[in-house]
C-alpha cells in the first residue's frame, strides 16, 4: 500500500499514474473534490482519495494508517512574495508532519521529492551535484530555501530511523496544466511571449521523474539523494523549440538582467490591478539569467538501465497533446 501526497499535482499525478500502471494499491491525498484533467479518469478511478492536508496532523494520521509506503510529493511552488508565507508552511511544516507519523505508524518506505532547488545555485553558475553544499545566494529563491528546509526534515528523520530516499530533480516538463508551474512555460509560448534570457538550466520529463521515483521507492537505497536531470538547455533554444512546435513565433528580443528588472515590477503592478498572478517575478527573473548545470551520473549509476527522454521528444509530444485540448 501506496500513500501519496500532492497527488492532485504535476508530478503527483504521474507517480500515481505508473503506480496503478504497476498494479500497486494507492492512496492519495487531496484537498478538494478536483482531480486532474491531464490523467486518464481509469487511472485516477483506482486511486483511494481521501481528505486532507499535509498541515492537518489527524487527516495525515488517518491517511498514513495501514500504509507500508509514503511518497512525499506536496509541496508549493511559487516565486511570488505573496505566496511565501503558505509556501513555507507547506514546504518545511508539512513535510515535518510527514515525516513524525511516518516514524510514529513504523512507515517501511519514504521517498521524499525535493527539488534541485535546494540544493542551491551559485551566483556565478557552475556544476552542481548531491555533494554540493547548500550556501547562501542572492539567486536562491524562497522557494529554494523552503525545500533546504523541507529536505532538512526529512535527514532529521533519517537520523530517526526513517527509511528514507530523497529526490532531487530539475525543472520538470511534460502535458499537465499549463496555467501551473513549468507548465505555464508552454503556454508563455504559445501566446507568442516575445522575449528570452541568457540563462542555461536543467531539464526533465515528468514521466522520467515518476520512472524514477518508483525504481528508488523500490530499491534498497537509503540515506541518499539523487539529482533526476535529463538534459541542460538554454532558455532561448527551449522556447524556439516550442515556438517550432506550436508553430508560433519565436521570442526574438533578449531580456537583459537590465531589461528584466523592469519587466518583473511592471508584472508586479500589473498583478496588484488584475489580481492574477504572474510567472516573471523578481526571484523568476534571478533564475532566468542564471546558468547551472547539474549532474545526473549518481542515478545513472545506480540504475544504468536508465534513459531519460529527449527533451526534444519531451516538447513535442507535450506541445501535440496541449494542442488537442484547445
Amino acid at each position: 500500500m501506496v500513500l501519496v501526497t500532492g497527488g492532485t499535482g504535476f508530478l503527483g499525478a504521474y507517480i500515481i499514474k505508473l503506480l496503478i500502471e504497476k498494479n500497486y494499491r494507492v492512496r492519495a491525498i487531496r484537498r478538494s473534490n478536483k482531480l486532474p484533467a491531464f490523467i486518464p479518469k481509469e487511472i485516477l478511478d483506482k486511486v483511494e482519495w481521501v481528505e486532507g492536508d499535509v498541515l492537518d496532523i489527524v487527516s495525515l494520521e488517518e491517511a498514513m494508517e495501514g500504509m507500508n509506503t509514503v511518497i512525499h510529493a506536496a509541496a508549493i511552488v511559487s516565486f511570488s512574495k505573496k505566496d511565501q508565507k503558505q509556501m513555507y508552511q507547506v514546504n518545511v511544516e508539512g513535510t515535518a508532519n510527514v515525516v513524525n507519523i511516518a516514524l510514529e505508524k513504523n512507515i517501511r518506505r519514504f521517498v521524499h521529492i525535493s527539488s534541485i532547488a535546494a540544493i542551491g545555485r551559485k551566483a556565478d553558475g557552475g556544476h552542481v551535484n548531491e555533494a554540493t553544499k547548500w550556501e547562501e545566494s542572492t539567486v536562491n529563491t524562497h522557494y529554494a530555501k523552503s525545500k533546504y528546509r523541507s529536505e532538512l526534515e526529512v535527514w532529521r528523520g533519517i537520523s530517526e530511523g526513517l527509511n528514507a530516499v530523497i529526490l532531487n530533480p530539475s525543472t520538470i516538463l511534460g502535458y499537465g496544466d499549463w496555467n501551473t508551474g513549468s507548465s505555464a512555460i508552454f503556454k508563455n509560448v504559445f501566446n507568442e511571449f516575445k522575449w528570452f534570457t541568457s540563462g542555461v538550466n536543467g531539464f526533465v520529463d515528468v514521466e522520467d521523474v515518476a520512472a524514477a521515483t518508483v525504481l528508488l521507492m523500490e530499491s534498497t537505497i537509503s540515506e541518499e539523494r539523487f539529482i533526476i536531470n535529463g538534459d541542460h538547455w538554454p532558455f532561448r533554444k527551449l522556447m524556439d523549440t516550442m515556438a517550432e512546435n506550436f508553430k508560433k513565433k519565436k521570442p526574438a528580443k533578449e531580456a537583459t538582467p537590465f531589461l528584466l528588472g523592469i519587466a518583473w515590477r511592471i508584472e508586479k503592478l500589473k498583478s496588484l490591478f488584475t489580481g492574477k498572478k504572474t510567472l516573471l517575478t523578481k526571484e523568476s527573473a534571478k533564475v532566468a539569467v542564471s546558468k547551472t548545470w547539474f549532474d545526473n551520473d549518481k542515478f545513472l549509476g545506480a540504475f544504468p538501465q536508465f534513459s531519460f527522454t529527449p527533451l526534444e521528444q519531451t516538447i513535442r509530444e507535450a506541445c501535440i497533446k496541449y494542442t488537442s485540448k484547445l
